[in-house]
């Protein structure tokens, strides 16, 4: 049965809400960490770790830093994985394309639920090879729907920021299970609901995506999903194996005329100075929220001298937050797109258009973790409230951002593997959080003062980058306005 014209902005609106929930819902849910980590202590997870220690006074105390450094490994891990296996990820996408993908992602992710269901106590090692899967299978479900930006071209990076932002947001999914947890309902009846809502995931991938991709610019008439006709178009497949690197076109308008662009090989794009100073700019502030993340719990504990309810409230309190992620990213976007349905500059692209829009939006991004990582530093209890929102609106510009650019600076052919191998280079970057954890409690004992300083001086090096694109876009302005003035004295 095909679908009419009228059907297809249903579709695409479906498509995007759909892409919404899931990116809301599931992507993102291993860096609600914090919130885990509290229902896995109360269950007993690596409790065989806390040993009994006699304090100055001669009191008996419990020394669970040895329990808090195996949580801190178990989502160093994670987030490693998470970011590094985005590359081959990224290449499975490119190479692939959306079904092969998401079936993949499903797959483990179906599998990390699983596992945490069926994980206890004893067998608290499930959850290194749990959370992994988890954070590899949700980065696939967000790479499969950044392209729904394609579908909307005025405000493609404000969707794509705003997935972004949604997959910021669904760290809440664990405050949610940790309610429930608290209400009665056990880790295994939360985990195991999780694992049937791949029924959905699934459906979405066959009714509401394509089986490649979604083409940028969008073309007209352009169709996908099951049931939907072909209107006058003509679906491109790769031509060889050798041509890996020319996306498919899922339906195309047969158009002899349209000139053919020379795009960048993915080699100059990888070698230049956008992508490394790009890599540097993710690279620091992501270390910056990784570790911030990762330590949650300990710093609070030791902020409210070891009070379980307080240290509850404020693990609520950075939940909770994390819910607005999903606000925050739109902004972002809509600095992106501000120039979009404007007259550009006499002699300006589009695409030099987009790269001085993303100037603001990179400066902006660097600007935040500094001021994130400042009050983060201070040992003030109260003041982690404010910590908490600068953390969540810098997460949300930071991977929103960083999607946006490389959609931005770099072919649309190539966005897969740039991303992906973005994402692993920063992995590896933030590795060193891991360490930091480790010279904060075996050295400085307990104390992260003189480490979160370091790291407020090193996000001072994400500046680099906005002030590279300035002055890159300053130069491409002065070049033409030069040209201009030597045709018009000939």
């Amino acid at each position: 049965m095909a679908c009419s014209e009228n059907c297809l902005p249903v579709r695409r609106w479906l498509t995007f809400a759909t892409g919404l929930v899931e990116c809301l819902c599931f992507a993102g849910a291993v860096f609600g960490w914090a919130s885990l980590v509290f229902v896995l202590k109360s269950e007993g997870y690596f409790s065989s770790l806390c040993v009994n220690t006699t304090g100055v006074n001669g009191t008996q105390a419990l020394d669970c830093r040895g329990q808090d450094e195996q949580f801190s490994l178990v989502f160093t891990i994670a987030s490693f994985m998470n970011n590094f296996l985005t590359l081959p990820n990224g290449f499975l996408f490119d190479r692939f394309g959306t079904t092969v993908a998401r079936l993949f992602g499903i797959f483990l992710y179906t599998m990390g639920t699983l596992m945490v269901a069926f994980s206890t106590a004893a067998f608290s090692n499930l959850l290194f090879p749990a959370l992994s899967l988890l954070a590899v299978g949700g980065i696939l479900f967000l790479i499969t729907n950044m392209q729904v930006g394609n579908l909307f071209g005025a405000h493609r990076s404000t969707v794509i920021t705003l997935y972004n932002g949604a997959f910021d947001s669904s760290s809440a999914l664990f405050l949610v299970i940790k309610l429930l947890h608290e209400a009665g309902v056990s880790l295994y009846a939360s985990f195991l609901f999780l694992s049937t809502c791949s029924v959905i995931h699934l459906l979405r991938t066959f009714f509401l995506l394509p089986r490649k991709f979604i083409p940028y610019p969008l073309p007209e008439h352009y169709t996908y999903g099951i049931n939907c006709g072909k209107s006058n178009t003509l679906r491109l497949e790769q031509a060889t194996e050798n041509d890996s690197t020319q996306r498919s076109i899922e339906e195309t308008p047969l158009d002899m005329n349209s000139p053919v662009k020379q795009e960048k090989s993915f080699r100059e794009c990888l070698l230049s100075r956008f992508f490394v100073w790009h890599l540097l700019w993710l690279s620091v502030m992501q270390l910056r929220h990784y570790l911030f993340i990762g330590t949650l719990n300990p710093m609070l504990q030791r902020l409210s001298a070891g009070e379980p309810s307080l240290v509850s409230k404020y693990i609520n309190a950075f939940a909770i937050t994390q819910l607005c992620g999903v606000l925050c990213a739109p902004w972002n976007g809509l600095i992106m797109d501000r120039h979009k349905g404007k007259p550009r500059a006499t002699g300006e692209s589009e695409y030099e258009a987009d790269l001085r829009a993303s100037v603001l939006s990179l400066f902006l991004t660097a600007l935040q973790c500094v001021l994130f990582s400042v009050c983060a530093t201070i040992p003030s209890l109260p003041l982690q409230y404010l910590t908490f929102i600068l953390q969540v609106l810098n997460r949300s510009f930071l991977y929103g951002g960083n999607a946006a650019f490389i959609s931005i600076a770099f072919p649309s052919c190539h966005f897969g593997k740039l991303y992906g191998l973005a994402m692993a280079l920063s992995a590896v970057f933030s590795v060193l959080q891991y360490p930091c954890f480790t010279l904060v409690k075996d050295v400085l004992d307990g104390d992260p003062f003189y480490v979160n300083i370091g790291l407020t001086l090193l996000s001072l090096v994400a500046f680099i980058h906005p002030l590279s694109v300035y002055l890159h876009c300053r130069k491409r302005a002065s070049q033409w306005s030069k040209s201009k003035a030597v045709t018009a004295s000939s």
